[in-house]
C-alpha cells in the first residue's frame, strides 16, 4: 500500500513502520498481598536494558494492606539491593472532599540528596475499600554508561485524610553504570492488590 498525493507517491509500503514510536508491553505484574513488586532485566520475561531508550511503568489501582502508607521505588545498579544513589525533588497538589483545603506545596520530606533509600512516590495512601493510587513513572536510558539515569513520576491517590493528592517526583540515579532492576513497595505492610505494567518506548 502506498501514500499518494496529487498523483505522486510519497511513501510506499516499505518506507515506514506503522508502529514507529509505539509502546510495547513488556510485563504485567498483578500484586496480591505482595511485600514487593520487582522488575529485573532477564528474569520472568522482563526487558530493562538498551533495547529501548525509555521505559514506562503504569500503576493501576494500587491498594495497600494498611492505611496511611508510602508507595515507593528503588533502583538496582547491577547488584542485589535496590540501593542506587539518587537525588530527587518532589511536590504535590491536594484538594479535600469537603472543599475546605486546596494547595500546591514542595514536599521536602519526600526528596533525597545523594541517598540510597527508596524514593517516595505517594505519601499517605488510604486503605479503604474504594481507596487506591494510579499513575506512571518514566525511566530514561537505564543502560547508559555515560549519563546519570533520570526518572519522572506522577501519581494520583486517595489520601488517608479523604482528599485527592497528585504527587510529582523526579530525579536521577547518580551513577554512570547501568540499572538492571526496579522495585516497588509500601513503607510498611504489603500491596494488597493492583497492577504494575512495564512498557518500552520504541524509536523515542
Amino acid at each position: 500500500m502506498a501514500i499518494i498525493s496529487n498523483a505522486t507517491t510519497i511513501a510506499d509500503a516499505g518506507a515506514f513502520s506503522v508502529d514507529l514510536g509505539a509502546m510495547t508491553l513488556i510485563k504485567t505484574i498483578t500484586a496480591s498481598d505482595a511485600a514487593t513488586v520487582s522488575f529485573v532485566d532477564g528474569q520472568s520475561s522482563v526487558v530493562f536494558d538498551n533495547t529501548y531508550p525509555i521505559y514506562l511503568f503504569k500503576f493501576i489501582n494500587i491498594h495497600p494492606a494498611s492505611g496511611n502508607r508510602i508507595f515507593s521505588v528503588g533502583f538496582r545498579d547491577a547488584g542485589t539491593a535496590y540501593d542506587a544513589v539518587k537525588t530527587s525533588t518532589s511536590f504535590r497538589s491536594i484538594h479535600t472532599e469537603n472543599n475546605d483545603t486546596a494547595s500546591v506545596a514542595y514536599t521536602a520530606n519526600d526528596d533525597i540528596a545523594q541517598g540510597t533509600g527508596f524514593q517516595s512516590l505517594a505519601n499517605g495512601v488510604g486503605d479503604g475499600n474504594d481507596e487506591s493510587l494510579s499513575g506512571e513513572m518514566y525511566v530514561f536510558n537505564p543502560s547508559s554508561t555515560t549519563f546519570v539515569k533520570h526518572f519522572i513520576a506522577t501519581v494520583n491517590f486517595y489520601e488517608d485524610a479523604s482528599m485527592s493528592t497528585q504527587h510529582f517526583t523526579s530525579g536521577y540515579c547518580n551513577l554512570t553504570g547501568y540499572l538492571d532492576g526496579v522495585q516497588f513497595k509500601m513503607s510498611s505492610g504489603n500491596v494488597a492488590s493492583g497492577q504494575i505494567k512495564l512498557y518500552g518506548l520504541k524509536d523515542s
